[in-house]
């Protein structure tokens, strides 16, 4: 089959409008329901951990939805179209990563009943670690959530002329009302509808491609042909850009700097009724992540064999890899009204599933880190208005910084783990050192946050200053001889670039002579080891300060805080399960009685305890809580009415 050759634009018609406002107004709706049923929010606790009474179904499904939003569903297909099945190693990368997150990270998170991860900085450390890892969360997030708002507005309107304001805005002001209003439940039970869009979104491309093409045999045959099938990549040279080192090192430390201890994730796991149904939401979430990547990566191959004689980035329609998947929906359903509608609100439905956690975990943190340790008598109802007014705010900082993600080169799914690897990589390696090396001190913690954060941001701004070429990232080769045979592209300018384009073949590897000795080397290395470096040098200069300026003793670090310590208590602090009436009938099942009822006399406590008392108001237990800082702050004296 020849594919497709270069031809008419089309663009999106009414009734893919029609789709994409359907699906806006389902998570619209879906949000204020479940947000504001029994009354809304009575509390912070409420508005950011749903009262911790959620189930593992929808927070399984609101995991695989946060980070696989729309830069995976523009992102990964182009990756597979250039790199071929090998991107499918990233499921092993994910796989490790929950078995790590489930075994070493969420059990210290659940049973300290923490609702900010940095928290847990303060505790084990001092407060300036946890203000500093506070900062660097903010930090990442708003960049973050700025490339995967503004770069399938972007792309979408290069491909099909949407107006790129008006999307931006749409589903940018829709999503910070329904995530200012509603809160936690109201991120969680859309993540599940939006997830379940995205499904459906990749489902019907694979079909309607698979049918286009003759079958999964052809498709096979067609990708074999073209060394597509190439899944036994083990090629040990960081430079290049996909092989199976890359994914099961350097991708099981992104995934783990994202679901082990990045606060929108962790966030999700307190909210859960008891540390099992958090284990198993984990994994609920794998079996998403690998149903979302198994679908893109296959839209990626079937995208290529359509196109494998006319390359749609060599014929000049597209001017970016990023543009192939929305390029192919025009192309393939171009006599099916409002399906191409399907893979907006699927590409969108990514985007506002990461924007809502993100703003609500934004929110979080400022009022968990920020604001409540400066103003500890705030009224719950007062807190509730502030972390809505945050939530409001937050919203409208990640459209004003949406722009900004234009800026970067390499492609969305690029640009999104350099950030989270640059950021979040040495703040893995912080908490790893917290959690792992009693010895570790206050001066190993800063050292080594700041050697990790400046040997990873040194390396991702090299490589956008020199980017390496595609030989060395190994791109694998198109074609463009199908469209000179087409006779809208066989004269003229356009004729003459194909012409050249399909005979260029393998790219250029001469060096720019004024280019540094690192562009080829250092500079070059895939972008999924950027949070690696992140997270190994924090830890090893970490260590070694510690070790310089006087090891912590063992014994002065909190119960609790370390992870075999943790072990240890199981038996005293594993969650019981009592049946009492459920107050949310949105998830059913036996309820876990209040974190501060479960706790022993000598473990730990957290900051602040609440249950539930009389008429339903809130009622805050004095607590005291060490920090193995060097200072004592003194019991934390709260008022509480009954």
């Amino acid at each position: 089959m020849a594919g497709f050759t270069a031809g008419a634009q089309t663009t999106f018609g009414a009734w893919d409008y029609g789709v994409f406002a359907l699906m806006l107004l389902v998570s619209t709706g879906i949000g204020l329901g479940v947000g504001l049923a029994r009354g809304g929010q009575r509390s912070a606790e409420d508005f950011f951990t749903g009262g911790r009474r959620l189930g593992a179904l929808p927070v399984g499904l609101s995991l695989a939805a946060s980070f696989m939003s729309a830069v995976q569903v523009l992102g990964v297909p182009a990756e597979a179209y250039r790199y071929g099945l090998k991107f499918l190693w990233m499921c092993l990368g994910q796989v490790l990563n929950s078995l790590l997150t489930a075994t070493l990270f969420l059990p210290v998170f659940y049973r300290l009943g923490l609702t900010s991860t940095y928290q847990y900085l303060e505790l084990r450390f001092c407060r300036a670690v946890r203000l500093c890892g506070t900062v660097q969360y903010l930090a990442a997030t708003l960049l973050y959530t700025g490339i995967v708002i503004y770069a399938p507005a972007l792309i979408l309107n290069q491909v099909t002329g949407l107006d790129i304001w008006a999307s931006l805005l749409s589903t940018g002001v829709i999503c910070t009302f329904y995530t200012t209003v509603g809160g936690m439940k109201a991120v969680v039970w859309t993540d599940v509808f939006q997830v379940l869009v995205m499904l459906m979104g990749f489902g019907v491309v694979l079909a309607r491609g698979t049918m286009l093409m003759g079958g999964l045999q052809r498709v096979f045959e067609l990708a074999q042909n073209h060394s597509r099938v190439n899944l036994m990549d083990f090629n040990p040279d960081p430079r290049s850009r996909y092989t199976f080192w890359t994914f099961v090192v350097g991708g099981t430390l992104v995934w783990l700097s994202m679901y082990g201890v990045n606060q929108a994730q962790v966030q999700r796991y307190v909210a859960c009724r008891t540390e099992r149904q958090a284990k198993l939401a984990i994994l609920i979430n794998q079996l998403g992540l690998f149903l979302i990547v198994g679908s893109a990566v296959g839209c990626g191959i079937i995208m290529f064999t359509l196109y494998s004689d006319c390359d749609p980035l060599l014929a000049g329609r597209i001017s970016a890899a990023d543009q192939y998947m929305p390029l192919l929906v025009l192309d393939i359903f171009d006599d099916l009204p409002g399906i191409p509608g399907l893979f907006l609100a699927c590409a969108y439905s990514g985007t506002l599933s990461t924007a809502s956690t993100s703003i609500n975990a934004m929110a979080a943190v400022t009022v968990e880190d920020l604001i409540k340790p400066r103003l500890p008598n705030l009224a719950p109802q007062r807190l509730v208005i502030i972390s809505k007014g945050l939530s409001l705010i937050y919203g409208l900082s990640c459209l004003t910084v949406a722009a900004l993600s234009s800026l970067l080169g390499g492609g969305v799914l690029q640009g999104s783990f350099t950030v989270m690897g640059v950021i979040s990589g040495p703040l893995l390696g912080l908490f790893i050192l917290g959690m792992f090396l009693p010895a570790c001190n206050t001066a190993g913690a800063f050292s080594g946050l700041g050697a990790g954060a400046a040997l990873s941001l040194w390396v991702a701004v090299g490589a956008t200053l020199y980017p390496p070429s595609e030989q060395s990232m190994g791109v694998l080769p198109t074609s463009a001889a199908g469209c000179a045979a087409s006779p809208a592209n066989a004269s003229g300018l356009l004729g003459r670039l194909l012409a050249s384009n399909a005979s260029s073949g393998a790219p250029s590897s001469r060096m720019d002579p004024d280019q540094p000795a690192l562009a080829d080397s250092f500079y070059a290395i895939s972008y999924l080891y950027y949070g690696t470096l992140g997270t190994l040098s924090s830890m090893l200069c970490g260590a070694l300060m510690s070790y310089l300026t006087g090891p912590t003793k063992c014994s002065a670090v909190g119960p609790g805080l370390l992870w075999w310590d943790l072990k240890k208590q199981t038996a005293s602090v594993a969650p019981k399960e009592e049946e009492t009436p459920l107050d949310d009938n949105l998830a059913k099942g036996p309820e876990e009685l209040p974190l501060g009822d479960k706790r022993p006399p000598d473990f730990l406590p957290i900051q602040e305890d609440r249950l539930l008392g009389m008429g339903q108001k809130e009622v805050e237990v004095a607590g005291s809580f060490t920090i193995h800082s060097g200072q004592d702050d003194g019991p934390d004296l709260r008022e509480s009415t009954l």
